[in-house]
């Protein structure tokens, strides 16, 4: 990974942390659970757009507010990435063959979300990302920050994705559109 990768996450996070200590929306009740299911579009980018076409997810999210503009939240949920097919050209044993694969990963991750105004939101996330194979496969590191806009209902946001171990690191661009509603 790119060390601009790294500061660019890093510095993301710090300036959410600020801003949640000094922003004074009134977006989330202390003390409430809310609840959202999300659906994920993801858009490979660097390195990992030469192996993967796109990615689609599904996103539940818990969020609990510690303040009235800034809250916890616990997401988890399914990635699946569409493959770019792989073509093993021909050799000593015979024809070529064209190899279809896939990746699926399963994020779990906690972080915090904090209102700027009474919609917009800075959010940041870390966790892991297992990746799903016969057997069971890697588990990444998942650094994430956001920027979105929430109303009562519906909550749209913007992040990017960045996927760190095994010396294949990896990160996406996602957007997440998601149903949410108080506990």
């Amino acid at each position: 990974m790119k060390t601009n990768t790294k500061l660019f996450t890093v510095s993301f996070i710090l300036f959410a942390l600020f801003i949640c200590s000094n922003a004074k929306a009134q977006s989330i009740a202390e003390g409430k659970f809310r609840f959202g299911i999300g659906v994920d579009g993801l858009l490979p980018v660097g390195n990992f757009h030469n192996a993967v076409n796109f990615g689609l997810g599904i996103t539940p999210r818990l969020q609990y507010g510690i303040a009235n503009n800034v809250g916890l939240t616990f997401t988890s949920g399914f990635y699946h990435f569409f493959t770019k097919p792989l073509y093993i050209p021909a050799g000593f044993l015979g024809a070529g063959e064209r190899i279809e694969n896939h990746l699926d990963i399963v994020p779990v991750k906690v972080g915090i979300k904090a209102f700027v105004s009474p919609s917009i939101y800075l959010g940041a996330e870390v966790g892991a990302g297992f990746e799903v194979e016969d057997g069971g496969g890697p588990t990444k590191l998942i650094a994430s920050p956001s920027v979105g806009y929430a109303s009562k209902r519906w909550d749209v946001s913007i992040r990017y994705e960045d996927f760190i171990g095994q010396s294949n690191n990896y990160g996406v661009l996602g957007l997440r559109i998601a149903y949410g509603f108080g506990l």
